[in-house]
């Protein structure tokens, strides 16, 4: 089957603030072995029909790089297309090994999370049934955090150096007045509590911020936060809460149903998850302001979690760009089939190393937060999620202004 040895990579899934620096870690590591990199234009889904960029054409300046790496958001474009099951329609798959060949493609680099790396196993599959030479590689990312076979992933760090610096403010914010308040921040996390546990990084050993910390992992009653809530107010004037969009009851039921029902209902995008949670915080403030007649307040992060490249963690960013590399020399070597990875090696210093996972390992499977990372009630996270958090936020990235406004790189 006839090959080239262009670099074919795509973005698919939600994005994040680090998701271009991969992207710039493709273009530049490529270029720097001589290989021209195509873009699919909004993912698989674009590129069966037929949408593709050359990158040199957008990326001839120096500067070009630089910016692309603090921009926010998938500047590829996005999309949410899942390859059917090739037994039952391999339509897809012919179609796109015919598009490969026509492009001269090597090496298809897939950044995404759980659902991008479904793509890459099954197109790694196909490839190897069909003996196609093209190397298909899984870059990481997603601010969810719960990709196995690897330590942490790309765009988790960013998010969560948000998370806990609006945490921090909001909490500053609450407690101005002298009376009793609950104030519920609802942070992103559909079946993983990674996101809503780093907000435990607002605060110190002295002053640990927020008060409560609720996950998907730790399914809690209304009548059981009622009564912790309770006693807190007791103690205090201001709680803050930071809690997950997915946090359930121990039936397995949403917290956010009910508010979902009364709203538009819930509803799901092609890989079976429901695609948009929201409703979570504004249930609960609805809940205790009934029940413990304080002022209450819903605070929804919602997109700004994984666009706010304003405060993006440097450490976060330079991992995302080198997995990006990471993915060009493993398709170079010939690898297919397999995930970029982050393994740690040390904490104190903090040093991590990239290796390679099998993607057939990784795909359709979650990493929840270690319930011995959870607080025995359920309702915060343990010293030992702050310690494996608190060094993916480090580092602040050097921004280019222009009339007061960070410079990102022009949309295609």
């Amino acid at each position: 089957m006839a090959h080239g040895n262009k670099v074919l990579v795509g973005q698919s899934g939600g994005p994040t603030a680090a998701i271009n620096a991969s992207l710039a870690g493709v273009f530049s590591t490529a270029s720097s072995l001589g290989l021209d990199v195509i873009g699919m234009r909004y993912g698989i889904q674009g590129l069966l029909d037929g949408r593709t960029v050359r990158l040199s054409h957008y990326l001839s300046r120096p500067l070009d790089a630089k910016f692309l790496r603090m921009t926010p958001a998938s500047w590829l474009g996005s999309c949410r297309y899942k390859l059917p099951d090739v037994e039952q329609d391999d339509a897809p798959y012919r179609q796109l090994m015919d598009i490969f060949c026509e492009l001269g493609v090597g090496s298809v680099l897939y950044i995404g999370g759980n659902d991008s790396m479904d793509t890459i196993h099954k197109l790694s599959l196909y490839g190897d049934a069909v003996g196609s030479p093209i190397r298909f590689v899984g870059v990481p990312k997603t601010i969810d955090n719960d990709l196995v076979g690897t330590d942490h992933t790309p765009g988790f760090g960013s998010a969560a150096k948000f998370i806990a610096t609006t945490m921090a403010e909001v909490a500053r914010d609450s407690d101005v007045y002298d009376l009793k308040s609950v104030t519920f921040v609802e942070i992103m996390g559909r079946d993983a509590g990674w996101l809503a546990g780093s907000a435990c990084l607002a605060g110190t050993s002295e002053s640990p911020c927020p008060d409560l910390v609720l996950l998907p992992e730790a399914p809690v009653t209304e009548d059981q936060l009622i009564e912790r809530l309770s006693t807190l107010l007791g103690e205090k004037n201001t709680v803050v809460v930071a809690v997950s969009e997915g946090l359930r009851r121990p039936d397995g039921t949403l917290m956010c149903e009910q508010w979902e029902r009364a709203a538009d209902g819930s509803r799901l995008d092609a890989f079976g998850h429901v695609a948009s949670l929201s409703g979570t915080s504004r249930y609960l403030a609805s809940v205790v302001r009934s029940e413990l007649g304080c002022k209450t307040r819903a605070v929804e992060l919602s997109t700004l979690q994984r666009c706010a490249s304003h405060i993006a963690s440097a450490t976060d960013l330079d991992e995302a760009f080198r997995q990006g590399g990471a993915g060009v020399l493993a398709a170079s070597d010939g690898r297919t089939g397999v995930m970029c990875a982050l393994e740690r090696m040390t904490n104190h210093p903090y040093v991590v190393e990239s290796v390679l996972a099998d993607v057939h390992e990784v795909a359709n499977k979650a990493r929840p937060v270690p319930r011995d990372w959870i607080a025995e009630d359920g309702m915060g996270v343990t010293s030992r999620f702050e310690d494996y958090a608190r060094p993916l936020i480090g580092g602040e990235v050097s921004q280019v202004y222009i009339d007061g406004i960070p410079r990102h790189i022009e949309s295609l």
